[in-house]
Protein backbone atom coordinates (compact mmCIF):
# COMPACT_ATOMS: atom_id res chain seq x y z
CA UNK A 1 0.00 0.00 0.00
CA UNK A 2 1.32 3.32 -0.63
CA UNK A 3 2.85 5.56 2.06
CA UNK A 4 0.07 8.09 1.37
CA UNK A 5 -3.06 5.98 2.34
CA UNK A 6 -1.09 4.63 5.52
CA UNK A 7 -1.41 8.44 6.59
CA UNK A 8 -4.68 9.60 8.33
CA UNK A 9 -5.46 11.80 5.69
CA UNK A 10 -5.12 8.69 2.93
CA UNK A 11 -7.33 6.68 5.58
CA UNK A 12 -9.80 9.45 5.15
CA UNK A 13 -9.73 10.08 1.53
CA UNK A 14 -10.42 6.25 1.08
CA UNK A 15 -13.40 6.72 4.13
CA UNK A 16 -15.08 9.01 1.58
CA UNK A 17 -13.84 6.85 -1.86
CA UNK A 18 -15.75 4.04 -0.19
CA UNK A 19 -18.73 6.05 1.01
CA UNK A 20 -19.12 7.49 -2.43
CA UNK A 21 -19.15 4.05 -3.89
CA UNK A 22 -22.06 2.70 -1.68
CA UNK A 23 -24.16 5.93 -2.32
CA UNK A 24 -23.73 5.56 -6.00
CA UNK A 25 -24.56 1.34 -5.51
CA UNK A 26 -28.06 2.59 -3.84
CA UNK A 27 -28.53 5.13 -6.72
CA UNK A 28 -28.33 2.03 -8.89
CA UNK A 29 -30.41 -0.47 -7.09
CA UNK A 30 -32.90 2.15 -6.94
CA UNK A 31 -32.94 3.25 -10.58
CA UNK A 32 -33.15 -0.44 -11.16
CA UNK A 33 -36.13 -0.79 -8.99
CA UNK A 34 -37.95 1.99 -10.59
CA UNK A 35 -37.27 0.31 -14.53
CA UNK A 36 -38.83 -2.62 -13.54
CA UNK A 37 -41.88 -1.33 -12.07
CA UNK A 38 -41.77 0.82 -15.12
CA UNK A 39 -41.62 -2.09 -16.96
CA UNK A 40 -44.31 -4.15 -15.33
CA UNK A 41 -46.72 -1.68 -15.45
CA UNK A 42 -46.16 -1.09 -19.19
CA UNK A 43 -46.51 -4.71 -20.34
CA UNK A 44 -48.71 -6.23 -17.58
CA UNK A 45 -51.11 -7.18 -20.30
CA UNK A 46 -48.22 -9.16 -21.82
CA UNK A 47 -47.88 -11.55 -18.29
CA UNK A 48 -44.49 -9.53 -17.29
CA UNK A 49 -45.33 -9.02 -13.82
CA UNK A 50 -45.43 -13.00 -13.54
CA UNK A 51 -42.12 -13.07 -15.27
CA UNK A 52 -40.58 -10.97 -12.73
CA UNK A 53 -41.97 -12.78 -9.82
CA UNK A 54 -40.72 -16.08 -11.67
CA UNK A 55 -37.36 -14.59 -11.94
CA UNK A 56 -37.67 -13.26 -8.43
CA UNK A 57 -38.59 -16.64 -7.22
CA UNK A 58 -35.93 -18.56 -9.23
CA UNK A 59 -33.42 -15.85 -8.14
CA UNK A 60 -34.10 -16.29 -4.38
CA UNK A 61 -33.93 -20.30 -4.87
CA UNK A 62 -30.63 -19.83 -6.48
CA UNK A 63 -29.24 -17.80 -3.59
CA UNK A 64 -30.37 -20.86 -0.74
CA UNK A 65 -29.05 -23.64 -3.27
CA UNK A 66 -25.63 -21.87 -2.93
CA UNK A 67 -25.54 -21.35 0.62
CA UNK A 68 -26.34 -24.93 1.28
CA UNK A 69 -24.05 -26.26 -0.94
CA UNK A 70 -21.34 -23.86 0.10
CA UNK A 71 -21.85 -25.65 3.79
CA UNK A 72 -21.77 -29.46 2.34
CA UNK A 73 -18.81 -28.16 0.71
CA UNK A 74 -16.69 -27.13 3.79
CA UNK A 75 -18.20 -30.14 5.56
CA UNK A 76 -16.83 -32.22 3.40
CA UNK A 77 -13.47 -30.10 2.92
CA UNK A 78 -13.18 -30.74 7.41
CA UNK A 79 -14.00 -34.09 6.87
CA UNK A 80 -11.55 -34.77 4.31
CA UNK A 81 -8.71 -32.74 6.46
CA UNK A 82 -9.94 -34.57 9.41
CA UNK A 83 -9.11 -37.83 7.51
CA UNK A 84 -5.72 -36.46 5.83
CA UNK A 85 -4.99 -36.14 9.73
CA UNK A 86 -5.60 -38.94 10.64
CA UNK A 87 -3.92 -40.91 7.78
CA UNK A 88 -1.05 -38.94 8.89
CA UNK A 89 -0.67 -39.30 12.19
CA UNK A 90 -0.98 -43.36 11.46
CA UNK A 91 1.58 -42.71 8.76
CA UNK A 92 4.27 -41.03 11.49
CA UNK A 93 3.39 -42.76 14.48
CA UNK A 94 3.78 -46.36 16.39
CA UNK A 95 0.71 -48.37 16.70
CA UNK A 96 1.91 -49.91 19.37
CA UNK A 97 3.54 -47.61 21.90
CA UNK A 98 2.09 -44.85 20.17
CA UNK A 99 5.19 -42.80 19.99
CA UNK A 100 6.29 -41.32 16.61
CA UNK A 101 7.85 -43.60 14.54
CA UNK A 102 10.99 -43.24 11.73
CA UNK A 103 8.64 -41.35 9.22
CA UNK A 104 8.18 -38.72 11.97
CA UNK A 105 11.43 -38.28 13.11
CA UNK A 106 12.67 -37.38 8.94
CA UNK A 107 10.65 -34.58 8.83
CA UNK A 108 10.87 -33.47 12.50
CA UNK A 109 13.00 -30.04 12.96
CA UNK A 110 13.83 -29.16 16.86
CA UNK A 111 12.76 -25.31 17.41
CA UNK A 112 15.68 -23.55 18.49
CA UNK A 113 16.15 -22.25 22.05
CA UNK A 114 15.70 -18.38 22.73
CA UNK A 115 18.72 -17.03 24.43
CA UNK A 116 17.82 -15.37 28.01
CA UNK A 117 19.63 -13.70 30.31
CA UNK A 118 19.97 -16.74 32.22
CA UNK A 119 20.89 -19.07 30.04
CA UNK A 120 24.70 -20.17 29.46
CA UNK A 121 26.10 -20.06 25.55
CA UNK A 122 27.02 -23.44 25.51
CA UNK A 123 23.34 -24.34 26.66
CA UNK A 124 22.03 -21.86 23.47
CA UNK A 125 20.62 -24.73 20.74
CA UNK A 126 22.14 -27.84 21.49
CA UNK A 127 20.30 -30.71 19.96
CA UNK A 128 21.51 -34.63 21.38
CA UNK A 129 20.26 -37.35 19.19
CA UNK A 130 19.94 -40.63 21.60
CA UNK A 131 20.13 -44.05 20.17
CA UNK A 132 18.54 -46.95 22.50
CA UNK A 133 18.75 -50.43 21.85
CA UNK A 134 17.20 -53.27 23.64
CA UNK A 135 19.92 -56.10 24.99
CA UNK A 136 17.85 -59.44 25.19
CA UNK A 137 14.35 -58.71 24.10
CA UNK A 138 14.53 -61.97 22.34
CA UNK A 139 15.24 -63.98 25.24
CA UNK A 140 11.98 -61.84 26.87
CA UNK A 141 9.85 -62.86 23.94
CA UNK A 142 10.73 -66.55 24.28
CA UNK A 143 9.57 -66.07 27.81
CA UNK A 144 6.68 -64.09 27.79
CA UNK A 145 5.13 -64.66 24.57
CA UNK A 146 4.80 -61.94 21.88
CA UNK A 147 2.12 -60.23 23.85
CA UNK A 148 4.47 -59.67 26.57
CA UNK A 149 7.18 -58.16 24.75
CA UNK A 150 4.57 -55.59 23.06
CA UNK A 151 3.86 -55.21 27.14
CA UNK A 152 7.48 -54.93 27.90
CA UNK A 153 7.82 -52.25 24.61
CA UNK A 154 5.14 -50.16 25.90
CA UNK A 155 6.46 -49.74 29.35
CA UNK A 156 10.13 -49.44 28.44
CA UNK A 157 8.48 -46.29 26.02
CA UNK A 158 6.79 -45.22 28.82
CA UNK A 159 9.51 -45.17 30.85
CA UNK A 160 11.69 -43.19 28.42
CA UNK A 161 9.12 -40.56 27.81
CA UNK A 162 9.20 -39.88 31.96
CA UNK A 163 12.85 -39.23 31.48
CA UNK A 164 12.78 -37.41 27.90
CA UNK A 165 10.00 -34.99 26.45
CA UNK A 166 7.62 -37.62 24.76
CA UNK A 167 6.93 -35.59 21.98
CA UNK A 168 10.53 -36.04 21.28
CA UNK A 169 11.30 -40.12 21.97
CA UNK A 170 10.40 -41.95 18.75
CA UNK A 171 10.67 -45.56 18.14
CA UNK A 172 12.58 -46.63 14.61
CA UNK A 173 11.51 -50.13 14.91
CA UNK A 174 11.59 -53.60 16.83
CA UNK A 175 13.45 -52.37 20.15
CA UNK A 176 14.96 -49.44 19.06
CA UNK A 177 14.31 -45.96 20.18
CA UNK A 178 15.23 -42.41 19.14
CA UNK A 179 15.58 -39.51 22.08
CA UNK A 180 16.42 -35.93 20.74
CA UNK A 181 17.23 -33.60 23.65
CA UNK A 182 17.80 -29.82 23.86
CA UNK A 183 20.02 -28.32 25.65
CA UNK A 184 22.52 -30.45 27.21
CA UNK A 185 25.91 -29.73 27.85
CA UNK A 186 28.50 -32.57 27.45
CA UNK A 187 28.69 -33.70 30.87
CA UNK A 188 24.53 -33.59 31.43
CA UNK A 189 24.78 -35.87 27.89
CA UNK A 190 26.37 -38.98 29.72
CA UNK A 191 24.79 -38.20 32.78
CA UNK A 192 21.14 -38.61 30.36
CA UNK A 193 22.49 -41.73 28.58
CA UNK A 194 22.77 -43.33 32.37
CA UNK A 195 19.32 -42.52 33.61
CA UNK A 196 18.35 -43.70 29.92
CA UNK A 197 19.92 -47.81 30.99
CA UNK A 198 18.78 -47.64 34.62
CA UNK A 199 15.16 -46.33 33.44
CA UNK A 200 14.75 -49.32 31.11
CA UNK A 201 17.00 -52.10 33.07
CA UNK A 202 14.66 -51.77 36.00
CA UNK A 203 12.76 -55.04 36.08
CA UNK A 204 9.13 -55.06 34.65
CA UNK A 205 6.05 -57.59 35.50
CA UNK A 206 4.27 -59.08 33.09
CA UNK A 207 2.06 -61.82 33.67
CA UNK A 208 3.64 -63.04 36.59
CA UNK A 209 7.02 -62.80 36.02
CA UNK A 210 9.64 -60.46 36.90
CA UNK A 211 11.49 -59.96 33.56
CA UNK A 212 14.76 -57.87 32.52
CA UNK A 213 16.72 -56.47 29.62
CA UNK A 214 19.85 -54.14 29.07
CA UNK A 215 19.84 -51.00 27.08
CA UNK A 216 22.92 -50.25 24.53
CA UNK A 217 23.06 -46.44 24.32
CA UNK A 218 24.88 -44.36 21.66
CA UNK A 219 24.55 -39.84 21.37
CA UNK A 220 25.74 -37.51 19.12
CA UNK A 221 25.34 -33.79 18.44
CA UNK A 222 23.13 -32.18 15.41
CA UNK A 223 25.09 -30.15 13.71
CA UNK A 224 22.18 -27.37 13.17
CA UNK A 225 21.93 -25.65 9.97
CA UNK A 226 25.30 -28.01 8.40
CA UNK A 227 23.42 -31.22 7.87
CA UNK A 228 19.90 -33.38 8.00
CA UNK A 229 18.77 -34.74 11.33
CA UNK A 230 18.91 -38.06 10.14
CA UNK A 231 23.01 -37.57 9.83
CA UNK A 232 23.41 -37.24 13.33
CA UNK A 233 20.57 -40.21 13.96
CA UNK A 234 23.15 -42.46 12.01
CA UNK A 235 26.45 -41.11 14.09
CA UNK A 236 24.00 -42.03 17.36
CA UNK A 237 23.55 -45.13 15.72
CA UNK A 238 26.95 -46.34 15.44
CA UNK A 239 28.17 -44.74 18.68
CA UNK A 240 25.03 -46.86 19.91
CA UNK A 241 26.59 -50.59 17.74
CA UNK A 242 29.72 -49.81 19.76
CA UNK A 243 28.38 -49.57 22.97
CA UNK A 244 26.83 -53.13 22.40
CA UNK A 245 29.62 -54.49 21.21
CA UNK A 246 31.09 -53.92 24.75
CA UNK A 247 28.63 -55.46 26.73
CA UNK A 248 25.18 -55.03 27.78
CA UNK A 249 24.43 -51.80 29.56
CA UNK A 250 26.65 -49.47 28.33
CA UNK A 251 26.50 -45.83 27.00
CA UNK A 252 29.10 -44.19 24.48
CA UNK A 253 29.06 -40.67 22.35
CA UNK A 254 29.80 -40.86 18.60
CA UNK A 255 33.93 -40.63 17.59
CA UNK A 256 35.36 -40.08 14.24
CA UNK A 257 37.33 -43.20 14.64
CA UNK A 258 33.15 -45.70 14.50
CA UNK A 259 32.39 -43.78 11.08
CA UNK A 260 36.25 -44.96 9.72
CA UNK A 261 35.87 -48.38 11.36
CA UNK A 262 31.94 -48.87 9.69
CA UNK A 263 34.13 -48.08 6.15
CA UNK A 264 36.68 -50.24 6.54
CA UNK A 265 33.78 -52.69 7.72
CA UNK A 266 31.72 -52.54 4.42
CA UNK A 267 34.76 -52.88 2.27
CA UNK A 268 35.35 -56.24 4.04
CA UNK A 269 32.20 -57.08 3.43
CA UNK A 270 32.10 -56.33 0.02
CA UNK A 271 35.53 -57.91 -0.32
CA UNK A 272 34.02 -61.28 1.75
CA UNK A 273 30.96 -61.67 -0.96
CA UNK A 274 33.61 -61.85 -3.70
CA UNK A 275 36.09 -63.90 -2.09
CA UNK A 276 32.53 -66.44 -1.29
CA UNK A 277 31.72 -66.37 -5.14
CA UNK A 278 35.27 -67.14 -5.96
CA UNK A 279 35.99 -69.90 -3.13
CA UNK A 280 39.05 -67.86 -2.44
CA UNK A 281 38.61 -68.64 1.66
CA UNK A 282 40.01 -72.41 2.04
CA UNK A 283 40.05 -74.66 5.04
CA UNK A 284 43.50 -75.57 6.64
CA UNK A 285 43.79 -78.41 8.96
CA UNK A 286 45.30 -78.73 12.64
CA UNK A 287 45.85 -82.39 13.17
CA UNK A 288 44.32 -84.39 16.14
CA UNK A 289 46.40 -87.18 18.18
CA UNK A 290 45.71 -90.15 19.81
CA UNK A 291 47.54 -89.51 23.24
CA UNK A 292 47.06 -93.39 23.35
CA UNK A 293 49.35 -94.29 20.71
CA UNK A 294 50.63 -90.74 18.85
CA UNK A 295 48.72 -91.18 15.91
CA UNK A 296 46.98 -89.09 13.45
CA UNK A 297 43.01 -89.88 14.51
CA UNK A 298 41.59 -86.81 12.48
CA UNK A 299 42.04 -82.95 11.26
CA UNK A 300 40.37 -80.09 12.37
CA UNK A 301 38.99 -77.55 9.19
CA UNK A 302 40.09 -74.04 10.17
CA UNK A 303 38.79 -71.27 7.38
CA UNK A 304 41.98 -69.01 6.27
CA UNK A 305 41.36 -66.23 3.59
CA UNK A 306 43.93 -64.09 2.21
CA UNK A 307 42.53 -60.95 0.75
CA UNK A 308 43.24 -59.83 -2.89
CA UNK A 309 46.36 -57.42 -1.72
CA UNK A 310 47.90 -60.24 0.24
CA UNK A 311 46.50 -59.36 3.90
CA UNK A 312 45.40 -62.50 5.78
CA UNK A 313 41.98 -61.77 7.32
CA UNK A 314 41.33 -63.32 10.41
CA UNK A 315 38.95 -66.03 11.29
CA UNK A 316 36.87 -64.04 13.93
CA UNK A 317 36.28 -60.92 12.07
CA UNK A 318 35.44 -62.30 8.32
CA UNK A 319 32.94 -65.29 9.85
CA UNK A 320 31.50 -62.81 12.50
CA UNK A 321 30.62 -60.67 9.27
CA UNK A 322 29.37 -63.46 7.25
CA UNK A 323 27.05 -64.57 10.49
CA UNK A 324 25.96 -60.73 10.80
CA UNK A 325 25.31 -60.59 6.87
CA UNK A 326 23.51 -64.35 6.35
CA UNK A 327 26.86 -64.91 3.97
CA UNK A 328 27.73 -67.74 6.91
CA UNK A 329 25.69 -70.77 5.38
CA UNK A 330 26.62 -69.82 1.92
CA UNK A 331 30.27 -69.74 3.25
CA UNK A 332 29.80 -72.82 5.40
CA UNK A 333 28.47 -75.13 2.73
CA UNK A 334 31.45 -73.88 0.93
CA UNK A 335 34.22 -75.19 2.95
CA UNK A 336 32.55 -78.29 4.10
CA UNK A 337 32.18 -79.51 0.74
CA UNK A 338 35.70 -78.44 0.06
CA UNK A 339 36.71 -80.35 3.60
CA UNK A 340 34.87 -83.27 2.79
CA UNK A 341 37.06 -83.76 -0.70
CA UNK A 342 40.41 -83.47 0.94
CA UNK A 343 39.20 -85.83 3.72
CA UNK A 344 38.79 -88.22 1.22
CA UNK A 345 42.49 -88.34 0.53
CA UNK A 346 42.91 -89.68 4.24
CA UNK A 347 42.71 -93.08 5.49
CA UNK A 348 39.29 -93.97 7.11
CA UNK A 349 40.24 -93.87 9.96
CA UNK A 350 40.82 -90.15 10.37
CA UNK A 351 38.05 -88.02 10.76
CA UNK A 352 36.89 -84.91 9.64
CA UNK A 353 36.26 -82.10 11.99
CA UNK A 354 34.57 -78.94 11.57
CA UNK A 355 33.02 -76.28 13.71
CA UNK A 356 29.29 -74.96 13.19
CA UNK A 357 28.52 -71.56 14.08
CA UNK A 358 26.01 -70.49 17.11
CA UNK A 359 23.98 -68.40 14.68
CA UNK A 360 23.35 -71.63 12.56
CA UNK A 361 22.46 -73.67 15.51
CA UNK A 362 18.85 -71.38 14.66
CA UNK A 363 18.47 -73.39 11.29
CA UNK A 364 16.01 -76.26 11.58
CA UNK A 365 17.57 -77.18 7.93
CA UNK A 366 21.27 -77.29 9.11
CA UNK A 367 21.46 -81.10 9.38
CA UNK A 368 19.87 -81.76 5.87
CA UNK A 369 22.53 -78.65 4.28
CA UNK A 370 24.94 -81.43 6.16
CA UNK A 371 23.53 -84.57 4.63
CA UNK A 372 23.41 -82.74 1.23
CA UNK A 373 26.92 -81.79 1.03
CA UNK A 374 28.21 -85.20 2.68
CA UNK A 375 26.25 -86.47 -0.03
CA UNK A 376 27.07 -84.95 -2.97
CA UNK A 377 31.20 -85.02 -2.11
CA UNK A 378 30.98 -89.12 -1.07
CA UNK A 379 32.52 -88.65 2.76
CA UNK A 380 30.14 -91.12 5.04
CA UNK A 381 28.68 -89.63 7.76
CA UNK A 382 30.60 -91.32 10.73
CA UNK A 383 33.54 -89.64 9.41
CA UNK A 384 32.10 -86.18 10.25
CA UNK A 385 32.61 -84.50 13.69
CA UNK A 386 30.62 -81.31 14.66
CA UNK A 387 32.16 -79.15 16.88
CA UNK A 388 29.75 -77.04 19.00
CA UNK A 389 29.83 -74.20 21.37
CA UNK A 390 27.61 -73.86 24.30
CA UNK A 391 25.93 -70.35 22.61
CA UNK A 392 25.19 -72.43 19.84
CA UNK A 393 23.16 -74.48 22.16
CA UNK A 394 21.49 -71.73 24.15
CA UNK A 395 19.92 -69.62 21.68
CA UNK A 396 17.17 -71.91 20.83
CA UNK A 397 17.66 -75.27 22.89
CA UNK A 398 14.52 -76.99 20.85
CA UNK A 399 15.82 -76.43 17.49
CA UNK A 400 19.56 -76.76 18.71
CA UNK A 401 17.74 -80.55 19.91
CA UNK A 402 16.53 -81.35 17.19
CA UNK A 403 19.41 -80.92 15.34
CA UNK A 404 21.84 -82.85 17.12
CA UNK A 405 19.37 -85.74 17.38
CA UNK A 406 19.30 -85.91 13.48
CA UNK A 407 23.25 -85.48 13.11
CA UNK A 408 23.54 -88.62 15.23
CA UNK A 409 20.63 -90.70 13.98
CA UNK A 410 22.87 -90.29 10.77
CA UNK A 411 26.41 -91.19 12.50
CA UNK A 412 28.28 -87.86 12.68
CA UNK A 413 29.51 -87.63 15.77
CA UNK A 414 29.18 -84.31 17.92
CA UNK A 415 31.90 -82.75 19.56
CA UNK A 416 31.04 -79.94 22.96
CA UNK A 417 33.68 -77.25 22.06
CA UNK A 418 35.52 -74.91 24.69
CA UNK A 419 34.06 -77.04 27.56
CA UNK A 420 34.24 -75.28 30.89
CA UNK A 421 33.70 -71.53 29.51
CA UNK A 422 30.27 -71.73 29.83
CA UNK A 423 27.60 -71.05 32.07
CA UNK A 424 26.37 -74.20 32.37
CA UNK A 425 28.56 -76.65 31.17
CA UNK A 426 27.19 -79.61 32.87
CA UNK A 427 23.42 -79.12 32.16
CA UNK A 428 24.58 -79.55 28.75
CA UNK A 429 26.20 -82.81 28.80
CA UNK A 430 22.79 -83.98 30.71
CA UNK A 431 20.38 -82.41 28.33
CA UNK A 432 22.49 -83.39 24.82
CA UNK A 433 24.37 -86.79 23.86
CA UNK A 434 27.71 -85.75 23.05
CA UNK A 435 30.59 -88.08 21.59
CA UNK A 436 33.57 -85.69 22.76
CA UNK A 437 33.95 -82.76 25.46
CA UNK A 438 37.10 -80.62 23.88
CA UNK A 439 38.54 -78.67 26.94
CA UNK A 440 39.33 -75.44 26.15
CA UNK A 441 43.27 -74.01 26.26
CA UNK A 442 42.50 -71.85 28.81
CA UNK A 443 42.82 -74.46 31.41
CA UNK A 444 45.57 -75.96 29.32
CA UNK A 445 48.03 -73.30 29.66
CA UNK A 446 48.25 -72.62 33.66
CA UNK A 447 47.45 -76.41 34.61
CA UNK A 448 50.88 -76.51 35.73
CA UNK A 449 51.14 -73.33 37.56
CA UNK A 450 47.37 -73.31 38.69
CA UNK A 451 46.46 -75.97 41.18
CA UNK A 452 42.66 -75.10 40.80
CA UNK A 453 43.20 -75.77 37.46
CA UNK A 454 44.49 -78.71 37.51
CA UNK A 455 42.02 -80.09 39.39
CA UNK A 456 39.01 -78.47 37.40
CA UNK A 457 41.21 -80.79 34.03
CA UNK A 458 40.94 -83.62 36.53
CA UNK A 459 37.19 -83.36 37.10
CA UNK A 460 36.55 -82.71 33.35
CA UNK A 461 38.68 -86.20 32.36
CA UNK A 462 36.86 -87.80 35.46
CA UNK A 463 33.29 -86.87 34.21
CA UNK A 464 34.14 -87.78 30.50
CA UNK A 465 35.16 -91.45 31.43
CA UNK A 466 32.13 -91.85 33.67
CA UNK A 467 29.95 -90.52 30.91
CA UNK A 468 32.16 -92.62 28.17
CA UNK A 469 32.81 -89.36 26.72
CA UNK A 470 36.12 -89.08 24.96
CA UNK A 471 38.28 -85.51 26.19
CA UNK A 472 39.87 -83.49 23.95
CA UNK A 473 42.91 -81.25 25.08
CA UNK A 474 43.10 -77.82 23.02
CA UNK A 475 46.55 -75.23 23.30
CA UNK A 476 48.76 -78.37 24.05
CA UNK A 477 52.56 -76.22 23.01
CA UNK A 478 54.91 -77.65 25.61
CA UNK A 479 56.53 -81.42 26.41
CA UNK A 480 55.64 -80.83 30.00
CA UNK A 481 51.83 -80.00 29.39
CA UNK A 482 51.30 -83.27 26.95
CA UNK A 483 53.11 -85.21 29.58
CA UNK A 484 50.89 -84.20 32.38
CA UNK A 485 47.72 -84.66 30.33
CA UNK A 486 49.11 -88.59 29.57
CA UNK A 487 49.38 -88.80 33.29
CA UNK A 488 45.75 -87.58 33.29
CA UNK A 489 44.68 -89.75 31.22
CA UNK A 490 43.41 -87.48 28.39
CA UNK A 491 42.24 -89.01 25.21
CA UNK A 492 43.35 -86.87 22.21
CA UNK A 493 45.90 -83.81 21.45
CA UNK A 494 45.51 -80.63 19.57
CA UNK A 495 48.03 -77.50 19.67
CA UNK A 496 50.98 -76.22 17.92
CA UNK A 497 53.32 -79.09 19.55
CA UNK A 498 52.31 -81.16 17.25
CA UNK A 499 51.19 -78.80 14.07
CA UNK A 500 49.84 -75.73 13.18
CA UNK A 501 46.85 -75.44 10.52
CA UNK A 502 48.02 -76.83 6.77
CA UNK A 503 46.99 -76.46 3.56
CA UNK A 504 44.96 -79.81 2.38
CA UNK A 505 48.36 -80.69 0.02
CA UNK A 506 50.72 -81.23 3.40
CA UNK A 507 48.34 -83.06 5.69
CA UNK A 508 49.01 -86.66 4.05
CA UNK A 509 52.84 -85.92 4.01
CA UNK A 510 52.12 -85.13 7.97
CA UNK A 511 50.39 -88.20 8.28
CA UNK A 512 53.25 -90.51 6.86
CA UNK A 513 55.79 -88.85 8.33
CA UNK A 514 54.41 -88.81 11.96
CA UNK A 515 53.82 -92.81 10.85
CA UNK A 516 57.55 -93.07 10.41
CA UNK A 517 58.53 -91.39 13.23
CA UNK A 518 56.46 -93.49 15.90
CA UNK A 519 57.55 -96.89 13.90
CA UNK A 520 60.97 -95.82 14.54
CA UNK A 521 60.49 -95.34 18.00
Amino acid sequence: MPVFFQSRAGRQCLLVMALGVTLWLAGAILELDNWLVAFVSAYENYGADKLVLALGIGGAMSFVYSILRIVDLRKEMELRASAQAKADWTATHDHLTKLPNRYAFERKVPPRRTKTDVEDDEWEGNVTIFSVDLDGFKKVNDLVGHNGGDALLTEVAKRICAIGNADCVYRFGGDEFVVVTLGLSSKHEERFARLLIQAVTRPIHINGFAVEVGASVGYDRWEQGREPLEDAAHRADLAMYEAKARGPNHQMAFEASMQDKVAKRATLESKLRVAIQRKAIRPFYQPLIDLRNGTVCGFEALARWTDGDGVTIPPPVFIGIAEETGLITELFEDLLAQACRDALSWDDQVTLSFNVSPVQMEDKLLASRIFKVLSANGLPPHRLEIEITENGLIQDPAVAAIILDELHDAGVRIALDDFGTGYSSLAQLARYRFDKIKIDKSFIATCRDDERQEKIIRAMLGLGRSLNILTTAEGIEEHRQLGHLLQLGCDVGQGYLFGKAMPAEETRSFVLTRDEILANG
